[in-house]
């Protein structure tokens, strides 16, 4: 028995003529009645009680016929999953970013990429850079957005790709007497209080604004240290103190702060996706095309 004999015997039930069924499958009438006598000679029952003027189903041949309907039905379902899931129209895809890329860049790219597959379960989770960097390695997660490593920190069983640039502008309380002052030389934050995150989370980024207020003539005096961007700019509304922060952050919009661009204006942050080098999931290419593809019409919103 094969799935072919299998579709002969439900057509031939559907038409009750083997002519018909035959022009049907596009077969010859002689062909098709040898197929369905040998899987009746292989099963050892009648399907169909032929004469010269009828063919009528036997009830050997109905209960044939309704497992035989299951049966390629979920052939068909297994072929369609499969061309699915080689095109990655279906599958999983885990996602790591870091919290600067919140307000703009991922809610773009997750509403872009649901739209095209929608059939992909994606599972997000806000990790820091070097926290990124180890799920990876680990199998943990597939793909990831944070920012820009140096070519001796990406790890050698990964790969990247720039996908656009922020810039580092100042978080200040609104009442600060700094505030005012736009743009806002960065040397005028020498002594402020400042809240950071723990280098440990995202040395990149970390050494960017380090070496920003170095270059300014000052080291940061951390007076708090937080491990979210997020908790950051809220702790700039209660005053706790100042930060340096990617220009991204100022779309949340957070009563209570003002985000003046920094002068000099600071080189660009740029942030990259990563993924693991020699990748062969269909779903992690998919969301690279997906990501490339709307590259630049959100730069272009970003440097708006």
């Amino acid at each position: 028995m094969n799935l072919e004999q299998m579709r002969y015997i439900v057509v031939l039930a559907e038409e009750l003529h083997f002519g018909r069924t035959a022009r049907r499958l596009g077969l010859q009438q002689p062909t098709l009645s040898q197929q369905v006598r040998k899987l009746e000679d292989e099963l050892g029952v009648s399907l169909f009680d032929r004469t010269t003027r009828e063919v009528s189903i036997t009830a050997a041949g109905e209960s044939f016929v309704a497992e035989a309907r299951r049966a390629l039905h979920h052939v068909e379902r297994a072929q369609l999953t499969a061309r699915q899931t080689g095109r990655g129209d279906v599958g999983e895809l885990s996602l790591g970013f870091v919290g600067s890329a919140v307000p703009e860049l991922i809610p773009r790219l997750l509403r872009r990429f649901r739209r095209v597959y929608p059939g992909v379960e994606l599972q997000v989770r806000e990790l820091p850079s070097a926290r990124q960097v180890d799920e990876l390695l680990a199998g943990r997660i597939d793909m990831g957005i944070l920012h820009a490593l140096g070519e001796s920190e990406i790890p050698e069983g990964l790969a990247s790709q720039e996908i656009f640039r922020d810039v580092l502008v100042a978080a200040l309380p609104r009442r600060h007497p700094l505030a005012p002052i736009s743009p806002l030389p960065t040397a005028k934050l020498a002594g402020e209080p400042f809240i950071m995150f723990p280098r440990r989370m995202g040395p990149a980024l970390h050494d960017r604004i380090t070496g920003l207020t170095r270059a300014a003539g000052f080291e940061v005096q951390v007076s708090q240290e937080a491990g979210h961007m997020q908790t950051i700019i809220g702790l700039v509304a209660a005053e706790v103190g100042v930060s340096i922060v990617p220009r991204t952050m100022a779309a949340l919009r957070q009563p209570g702060v003002e985000f003046r661009q920094l002068t000099p204006r600071p080189e660009p942050l740029p942030i990259q996706l990563v993924w693991r080098r020699g990748e062969t999931s269909p779903v992690v290419r998919n969301f690279r095309t997906v990501v490339t593809n709307d590259f630049p019409a959100l730069r272009a919103r970003l440097d708006g």
